[in-house]
């Protein structure tokens, strides 16, 4: 059963913006960590950035830094990436990830695991 629900993505030019939101509410377990990541095709899956959900820490990668923000609504059960400034290498699945018992990744400063997945939501920036 997913419990983390992607949405928010779309087809854009070159320059443009769109706003990704997961939908965590049914998520029961704790999660510190909520973590934006995408696959390109024929690339591996990267980390985008990360929000530690107790005090609103985020952590980016160098390629989306100044141009991505993530955040959280206030009942911390929704995360949003902001994306602007987008380039056709962004084109990618973007999936949205809780902290937990999983695979290590790192994003910007941090590192730590992560467990669970949403389906994702297709984003394609053209020139």
């Amino acid at each position: 059963q997913v419990q983390l629900v992607e949405s928010g993505g779309g087809s854009v030019q070159a320059g443009g913006s769109l706003r990704l939101s997961c939908d965590a509410s049914a998520y029961t377990p704790s999660r510190h960590y909520m973590g934006w990541f995408r696959q390109a095709p024929g690339k591996e899956r990267e980390g985008v950035a990360a929000i530690y959900t107790p005090d609103g820490s985020t952590y980016y990668a160098g390629s989306v830094k100044g141009r991505f923000t993530i955040s959280q609504d206030s009942a911390k059960t929704t995360v949003y990436l902001q994306m602007n400034r987008l380039k056709p290498d962004d084109t990618a699945m973007y999936y949205c990830a809780a902290g937990g018992i999983g695979g290590v990744w790192s994003i910007g400063s941090l590192t730590t695991a992560f467990g669970d997945w949403g389906q994702g939501t297709q984003v394609t920036v053209s020139s």
